[in-house]
Formats: structure tokens, C-alpha cells, sequence
């Protein structure tokens, strides 16, 4: 399996790109490849390219995973990942010999007799597609190492061949894809190590005032529900599902005896409760990581009120960033069905109930009605992530 398999019946013929065209395509490729931080969505950029630049059917990109002993990839054109063991077909030469691989018919070529019998050829007969034209170009880090490769299939031109022409384009674009592909995945590891520390900071939150790291998780969880259902970007969303578990850090600077008080706090202790919006705001705002402050919003604002009746500045309805707003939503849903110290969980008729009574008072009244369209999943999340007794 060469990732030939998605997709049956040959599409309509092309022309050859002209330079103007060709440069036209790098370019565009070039700058939405530049500012994509998704290793999945880089490599369906990648795809799209280099079935363009050189009017290719299919294009593929395939990384090595040193770790799993295997080649993959996430193929553009709605096919979900694929993976294959190292060594296998075209690709699996490719990457182990460092050779550059150039097929003008898969059913007429003895060089590479058994890469294409367990490869381009059986998967034709499993899908009726038919290989013919083929070439495999391997791409290097910016150590030399050879990390993956390109994979084109079919020329799409009457000629119906790949030219000399063709494996220049096509080569000089697994070069760019190489160091590209290396930064994306530098940066989506840089990005997983700070969701592991923003989601240990929000636990530690949380810790103090005798919570459980669940507690962050579900609101996160419902903050990135909610966020969808009110049209919210997946990127946006994920941004705050990131976030809104840092919404309490600043709980961190009250007192214990204020903090897990079991009573009713004195108007003095109040004040000094309400002061951790402002710390949290305060501890994350200097970072010009985007996630950070997008948690130093939702640490300021998640206890601001639609009415304008919240803390601490009393700013109201749009006033209040939507990030705090779903926050709040996500917060209070999740502190009312939880055991604390000062309260036991509310049943959740009786929820639902509040925030029917606290639309357009307490809480944003579009987002309320989105919170009771989704609450079905929210459920889902609270069974998921409950806490043990």
C-alpha cells in the first residue's frame, strides 16, 4: 500500500502549468504552509501543492516514525491517516536508500518489480484505480536526515508521464517540505508541553480550595462544547478549551482559612476571594504566548455578570470578552453539580432552572441557549471526567 488507495475512476486532464501559474501556486502554498501550526493540516497543504505544481492525480507526503517503525501519513482529499511499515513499497525504498524513484508505467517496470506487486499494484486491484506514471522523492531535516517523501501519482496531462521538469518541481518542493514539516513539528511540541503546564497550573488552582483536576478538565471541556456551538472557529475553541483551565490560578495567593472557609465570608474575606481574578490577570498577562493570554482574559473576566453586577471591574453584556463569558458558563454548570465544602451538589433540574432565571442577568442569553443545545455532551463529559468518591 503506497497510499494510492483513496479514491476510484480517473479525474479530467490538465494542462501544464505555466511559470507565471507555477509561481502563482508556491507562493500561495508557501504563505498558508508559513502560518499553519498543524502538523496534520501542514502535510494536506503539502499534498495539495505538489499535486498542483507539477498536475499530479494524487500527491502524497509520508513521514518516517522512528519510533513505531513505520511510515505515515495524513492524505489530503478526506482519507484519514495511513500508516505502513517502514520498509514497504516505493516509499519505504525511498526513505532507506535515500534513491529518488522515477516510474513512467507500474505495470511495465522491473526495477522495482516487488515494491510495486505489494504496493501500487495490489492496491489497484483492491480499489480498480490504475497506476501508472509514479515518482518518490525523499526529503531530509536540516541535520541530513532523511525524515519522509513525496509521492506522486499519475500525470494528469495527455503526455501522461512525469518529466525531467517534473522531478525538479517536485524535488525542490520536498526540500521546502522537509525544513517546513521540521519547524511544524517543533512548534506542535513546544505547544503540547505548555497545555501539559497550563492544564498542571489550573489543577494546583484548583487543589488549594480542595477541588480535583477533573473539575478543570470538564470545564475545559464544556468551555470548548459551548464555544462550538456559538460558531466559534475550531482553532478559537481549542484556544479556549487550552485556557479556561487557568480561569482560578490566581486562588493560589488566598489564604487557606478564606479559601476552604465552610461558612458564609465576611464582607473583609469577600473582597480578599474576589482579589484572585485580579492576581491570576496579573501572573499570566506579561506572557506573549497566545495561550497565556488568552488564560489571563479568562482569569479576569469569568466572574463578570451580563447586568454588569460581576467583579472586578463591573463591566457589562459584550463588554465582558466571550471568553469569560463562556467560562462562566462552563464554571458555574460545573461548581453547581459538584460537591465543595460549602455546599453539596445541586440535582440537574434544579440547574438548569438557574441559568434559565440568570439569562441576560448573570449570563449571556445566546450562550445560555447554546449551553441547554449542547448540554446532551456536556452530560457525556461530566460522566467521563466525574470525580472519584
Amino acid at each position: 500500500m503506497d497510499g494510492t488507495e483513496h479514491g476510484i475512476g480517473q479525474p479530467q486532464m490538465r494542462e501544464e502549468l505555466s511559470p507565471e501559474q507555477l509561481l502563482r501556486v508556491i507562493f500561495e502554498y508557501t504563505a498558508k504552509i508559513a502560518n499553519e501550526r498543524s502538523v496534520d493540516r501542514v502535510l494536506m497543504l503539502m499534498a495539495d501543492m505538489g499535486r498542483e505544481m507539477i498536475a499530479a492525480d494524487r500527491c502524497t507526503v509520508w513521514l518516517v516514525d522512528r519510533k513505531r517503525n513505520e511510515l505515515w501519513t495524513k492524505v489530503a482529499h478526506g482519507v484519514d491517516e495511513l500508516r505502513i511499515p517502514l520498509g514497504s513499497g516505493l516509499v519505504g525504498h525511498a526513505v532507506a536508500t535515500g534513491e529518488q524513484i522515477f516510474i513512467d508505467d507500474a505495470y511495465n517496470n522491473a526495477e522495482y518489480e516487488e515494491a510495486l506487486a505489494t504496493g501500487a499494484r495490489l492496491t489497484d486491484r483492491m480499489t480498480g484505480y490504475r497506476t501508472k506514471a509514479i515518482m518518490v522523492i525523499p526529503f531530509r531535516n536540516n541535520e541530513g536526515e532523511i525524515t519522509g517523501c513525496y509521492q506522486a501519482i499519475n500525470k494528469m496531462t495527455p503526455a501522461g508521464v512525469f518529466s525531467a521538469k517534473d522531478m525538479e518541481i517536485l524535488t525542490l518542493a520536498a526540500s521546502y517540505s522537509g525544513k517546513s514539516l521540521e519547524s511544524a513539528m517543533l512548534t506542535q511540541e513546544i505547544e503540547e508541553t505548555q497545555k501539559e503546564i497550563i492544564m498542571t497550573m489550573g489543577e494546583i488552582g484548583e487543589m488549594r480550595s480542595k477541588e480535583t483536576g477533573n473539575h478543570v478538565k470538564r470545564v475545559a471541556e464544556y468551555s470548548y462544547l459551548i464555544a462550538r456551538g456559538y460558531g466559534m472557529s475550531e482553532d478559537e475553541a481549542e484556544l479556549l478549551k487550552l485556557a479556561s483551565p487557568m480561569h482560578d490560578i490566581g486562588k493560589v495567593a488566598i489564604p487557606d482559612e478564606v479559601l476552604n472557609k465552610p461558612g458564609k465570608l465576611t464582607d473583609e474575606q469577600y473582597e480578599l476571594m474576589k482579589s484572585h481574578t485580579v492576581i491570576g490577570y496579573n501572573l499570566l498577562n506579561k506572557s506573549n504566548r497566545r495561550i497565556l493570554k488568552a488564560a489571563a482574559i479568562v482569569a479576569h473576566e469569568h466572574h463578570e455578570k451580563w447586568n454588569g453586577e460581576g467583579y472586578p471591574r463591573g463591566i457589562r453584556g459584550e463588554e465582558i470578552h466571550i471568553y469569560g463569558r463562556i467560562t462562566a458558563i462552563a464554571d458555574v454548570f460545573d461548581a453547581l453539580g459538584s460537591d465543595r465544602v460549602y455546599k453539596k451538589a445541586w440535582e440537574l433540574d434544579r440547574i438548569i432552572n438557574l441559568f434559565k432565571e440568570e439569562r441576560g442577568r448573570h449570563f449571556d442569553p445566546r450562550l445560555v441557549d447554546v449551553m441547554i443545545e449542547v448540554l446532551p455532551e456536556m452530560l457525556k463529559i461530566r460522566d467521563k471526567y466525574a470525580d472519584l468518591a
